[in-house]
């Protein structure tokens, strides 16, 4: 009887949707083919079995276990090896419990941005800037807790997209408000241009004067000659009235408002996002798991 501790070798492209076949191999070490042949003496689905308490493990699923022989030469000459595969499935709970749902609610936590108004400045900043950190927290302890390789897994995948939606929401936020102060300051330029029109029309129009010039004689007295009455030429004018002064309009801002992109946002960023998880649960969940490293040999 041995007991014996193994190793798995694992390629975690799926991870952690992913199957693997981990073989144990065993042979004769001294004795070639001419001397001792080992043979499986049952099937190759009998000759293996594995006690039930033998085979929970707490990250997968044993899925089965198939049996085969290799033949190798060597300087000494040719023996048979006996190979046996133990084919495990990794559960997935775990990791959706700690990973997958925490990104799910972040992305959707950075989407009810879109709900404030856009002059809420602080309160969409604290959302942009505090799931992004979220996400960069989960993106760093899920890694933690893999192997250090150098391909991406389905995992990184799902947390780069989810990433991707958390700081495009900040990025949305930043362009409604650029076009938020500049349609303020646009309005103001308005209302600037239309207070030195009137006042220019008021200033015309105080300049204008009537003035009124009336000539006339003045009746001569009884006792006096004609032609000693003195002409007498009047000036009547009128002086202009200066119209009150009015205050240079100020510009008005519409506060309260829904910005377009806002409105587009809440439909597009969700439609999206819901279109990546169809596509993406039902890619690595509907189809059948590929076993890693399995061999055809009996």
């Amino acid at each position: 009887r041995l007991t014996i501790s193994a190793e798995c070798p694992m390629q975690l492209e799926d991870f952690p949707m992913d199957a693997h076949a981990c073989p144990l191999k065993f042979g004769s070490y001294a004795y070639p083919n001419s001397e001792v042949i080992y043979v499986w003496t049952n099937s190759t689905t009998t000759s293996v079995v594995v006690a039930e308490d033998g085979s929970r493990l707490n990250q997968y699923h044993l899925m089965g276990q198939t049996v085969g022989t290799e033949n190798i030469s060597t300087s000494t000459g040719e023996y048979t090896i006996m190979t046996a595969h133990f084919h495990l499935k990794r559960k997935i709970g775990y990791f959706v419990i700690q990973t997958y749902l925490p990104c799910i609610m972040t992305v959707i936590l950075s989407q009810v941005s879109f709900w404030l108004n856009r002059e809420s400045v602080p309160a969409r900043t604290v959302f942009g800037v505090t799931t992004v950190l979220t996400m960069t927290t989960l993106s760093i302890s899920a890694r933690n807790s893999l192997p250090k390789v150098a391909y991406a897994t389905a995992m990184d995948w799902f947390i780069a997209v989810c990433y991707a939606f958390v700081f495009s929401a900040l990025i949305e936020f930043a362009t409604v408000n650029y076009f938020t102060k500049r349609s303020w300051a646009w309005d103001g330029k308005k209302a600037q241009e239309a207070a030195k029109i009137k006042k220019k029309e008021r200033e015309l129009m105080g300049n204008k004067s009537t003035n009124t010039y009336s000539t006339g004689k003045m009746t001569p007295a009884p006792n006096m000659p004609k032609d000693s009455a003195p002409s007498v030429i009047s000036n009547t004018a009128s002086a202009p009235v200066k119209p009150a002064e009015e205050k240079p309009a100020e510009s008005k801002k519409t506060y309260n408002s829904i910005s377009k992109i806002d409105k587009m946002s809440r439909i597009i960023f969700p439609v999206l996002f819901g279109t990546f998880n169809l596509v993406y649960w039902a890619t690595y969940l509907n189809r059948e798991p590929v076993i890693k490293g399995a061999n055809s040999q009996k």
